[in-house]
């Protein structure tokens, strides 16, 4: 999810192993004692994010202060960059200086869950109602609701309306007429259709949409739903109707090549649309990502990041961190936030409501509606699977092998030791 400056490539990196709950487990992260723990009067609390950006961290701040109000306590906010935040959290886990309240991206918290060092939310009473159901489960670990998104994000497809209309295309809503489409708007200079493709999880993500979508699983790469939609790609490399270079491209780049006029349609994210904005020039449009047949539902994934309680020495604490995270996972909060970052709120009726309001965003609430967590089948394993999956996509898109045989490999990658 969600600006510029805080794009899905840093919340989607490279999660870390299982030696995660290890490390956390010696250290006796549990009994964290930070500073004033063990008083029951509780004045103020930590809060610990990624939000470096400053505009960002400032309107977080504003918020995270506000809702400290509402708790009686002051909060201390400290952001870091985000490849920093989980090692921050290792080696506070180590010197038992938890924050009281800790965010986290949603892949990542799967693996501090595990690790015995949050707190279920529900021993706090946090209502958690009128969360779509795929939001939910990015905060669930065995169960529980150990984390809660105030606002989430996912892809859709970007199209330049002068474009289309000018080649006679319709905006397409399948496989089908997408390679169409992106066939009749190549041409010297531009491409039809462009993607990230490269060898992050950034391309992992781009991809869940296609593979999802066609009733392929994570669970099981070397599918012919897989190979079908690793397929749709090469085909729109092979065509022509999507450069090489995809292979190489950050979703920062992508969005470049929309706004140059070098591609007529891009799949990316909301927290391009400001950007998208400021051009007055540039006439566009946003559609859920095409599906495999008509009437099918795009399924696409959750980016975002959830709020949770660590473990403490002192109830009080928990409990005062507790309720700020209530009231940032509040509807009116939601709203103000998504309205802030282009991003969709969590729960359904509020997002309904923001779809109106803002109606470039109607085809991300929608898309949404029917998102998935990438840990939701894996959990703890998500990160072997995704490193198959993008790997498999730069050996089919480069000839190196056929898409069958290159998610062969990626099973292969996803079930090793």
């Amino acid at each position: 999810m969600i600006s510029p400056a805080r794009p899905p490539a840093r919340r989607i990196a490279a999660l870390l192993t299982g030696t995660i709950a290890l490390v956390l487990a010696a250290t006796g992260c549990g009994a964290g004692t930070g500073a004033g723990a063990a008083t029951d009067k509780v004045t103020s609390i930590t809060a610990l994010d990624y939000y470096t950006d400053e505009s960002e961290h400032t309107q977080w701040g504003e918020l995270l202060t506000a809702c400290g109000k509402t708790a009686g306590v002051t909060v201390e906010h400290t952001s870091v960059p985000g490849a920093s935040l989980i090692p921050k959290v290792l080696q506070q886990a180590s010197s038992r200086t938890l924050p009281d309240l800790l965010m986290l991206d949603n892949p990542d918290m799967q693996q501090i869950a595990q690790s015995g060092t949050l707190t279920p939310l529900d021993q706090y009473g946090i209502d958690s109602s009128g969360f779509a159901k795929g939001i939910l489960s990015a905060g669930i670990y065995k169960g529980k609701v150990y984390g809660l998104a105030p606002d989430v994000s996912t892809v859709a497809l970007f199209y330049n309306k002068d474009m289309l209309s000018k080649a006679g295309v319709a905006v397409p809503g399948t496989w089908d007429e997408l390679k169409v489409a992106a066939a009749k708007l190549t041409r010297p200079g531009r491409y039809g259709m462009a993607v990230d493709a490269n060898a992050t999880f950034e391309g992992s993500w781009q991809f869940m949409p296609f593979l999802w979508s066609n009733g392929g699983d994570e669970k099981q790469l070397d599918t012919p739903q897989a190979a079908q939609a690793l397929q749709l790609w090469v085909d729109l490399v092979k065509s022509g109707s999507m450069s090489k270079s995809v292979l190489n491209w950050t979703q920062a780049d992508v969005h470049d090549q929309f706004i140059a006029g070098r591609a007529a349609m891009m799949i990316n994210g909301p927290w391009r649309i400001p950007a998208l904005n400021k051009d007055k020039n540039l006439h566009w449009g946003v559609a859920p990502i095409p599906v495999p047949r008509t009437g099918q539902t795009p399924v696409t994934p959750l980016g975002g990041e959830v709020w949770t309680v660590p473990q403490s020495a002192s109830k009080a604490r928990q409990q005062k961190a507790a309720q700020v995270l209530a009231c940032l996972n509040d509807s009116s909060n939601m709203l103000a936030l998504a309205k802030q970052h282009f991003t969709v709120p969590s729960r359904t009726a509020v997002a309904s409501q923001y779809a109106e309001q803002v109606p470039s965003m109607a085809a991300f609430v929608k898309s949404v509606e029917a998102a998935r967590a990438r840990t939701s089948e894996l959990g703890v394993k998500w990160p072997k699977a995704a490193t198959g999956i993008y790997t498999a996509i730069q050996s089919a898109l480069t000839g190196e092998q056929t898409p069958e045989e290159a998610l062969r490999h990626a099973q292969q990658i996803a079930t090793s030791n």
